[in-house]
């Protein structure tokens, strides 16, 4: 699914060319070869390095339970790429990715798309304006009533799959992005509907002037994803000492509480700087997840740097693991360089 509805929409977008597409399911390979008439169609990664000169960048969009495998492979063969979030199911694979891209001096990305959200990009204009002056609590709710829905692989797969690797990844690296190492986690992880976990809370303390708000306080950011939720919270909540940043609703996924002036659309996104009762609207803009890959030729170029650190990646992992540990044993975790204890 990543693989045709993401990846290939948004490269296609970008003006590439896909040539070479990993596909074994034969209703797949027939969209495949509908979808890009003349690419070569191979059922596994290992067929790549044979037809490297076919390519100049690899996708990997396969599930989580395989990306570090199909990783190890590129690297090894030199293969520059791009894997969807998150790099492996662990920080342990996270590192063994990095390791071998580095001994064969590999480059390659890590497909963070919600930076691109125009939620975010708002947000990340707002801090460097000083506009919610210091922050000192950001929330981010990724919440969906889907009480009954065709299974996929992400709802089964107990290792692999699940809200806190899908969804986590995003709201843990838009934490880090913004206020800097965390420091501290806590969590609940539950699985309500689904065999994998579908309903998680998290909660990172970071340290004093970390990320880009650097702010005076260690910021607190409380983070929710969840499939059996009725009534979604507000999508962002950012409280500062001068403002606060709320996004009542994003990609028609609204709080049933949106606080909306009279005049806007029931399904238009938009956010809103509050002071109190005062609200003032602002339009979220037309950020775009095509400037990932379209920032792609340039890296590869070597002239600009990664579109996302692995580094950031990794960190992002370790947080990821330390919410596991902290949700299974009921305490709070401190990360430290090495990990978590």
């Amino acid at each position: 699914m990543a693989g045709r509805a993401i990846h290939a929409r948004l490269a296609r977008e970008a003006g590439y060319t896909v040539t070479v597409i990993v596909v074994r399911n034969q209703n797949r390979r027939q969209q495949a070869a509908t979808d890009w008439p003349g690419a070569k169609l191979v059922s596994d990664v290992e067929d790549l390095p044979a037809l490297r000169d076919r390519f100049d960048l690899a996708i990997i969009a396969s599930p989580t339970s395989a990306h570090a495998e199909n990783a190890a492979v590129l690297a090894r063969a030199g293969i520059p790429f791009v894997v969807d979030k998150p790099i492996g199911v662990d920080a342990f694979e996270a590192r063994a990715v990095i390791a071998e891209a580095a001994k064969t001096k590999t480059p390659f990305t890590v497909f963070q798309n919600r930076r691109w959200d125009s939620e975010q990009t708002k947000l990340v204009d707002l801090i460097r304006r000083g506009a919610l002056g210091d922050i000192h609590t950001f929330e981010r709710r990724w919440e969906r009533w889907q009480p009954i829905k065709g299974r996929q692989w992400r709802d089964e797969d107990l290792v692999g799959g699940g809200l806190l690797l899908d969804l986590g990844s995003h709201l843990v690296d838009s934490a880090i992005q913004l206020f800097g190492p965390v420091r501290k986690v806590s969590a609940q992880i539950r699985h309500l509907a689904t065999p994998a976990d579908d309903d998680v809370m998290l909660v990172l303390e970071h340290g004093e002037g970390g990320g880009l708000a650097a702010s005076s306080y260690p910021v607190v950011s409380r983070l929710y994803a969840g499939s059996l939720v009725a009534a979604p919270g507000p999508r962002t909540r950012v409280l500062g000492d001068k403002a606060a940043f709320v996004v009542t609703g994003f990609e028609k996924d609204y709080s049933s509480f949106a606080v909306r002036a009279s005049d806007a659309a029931a399904d238009d996104d938009s956010a809103w700087l509050v002071t109190g009762n005062k609200a003032e609207r602002l339009p979220l803009g037309d950020s775009s997840h095509v400037d990932f890959y379209r920032a792609l030729p340039e890296w590869l170029a070597g002239e600009t740097p990664a579109p996302v650190d692995p580094k950031d990646a990794l960190r992002t992992a370790v947080v990821l693991d330390a919410a596991r540990a902290a949700a299974r044993e009921g305490r709070t975790m401190s990360i430290t360089l090495d990990g978590f204890k």
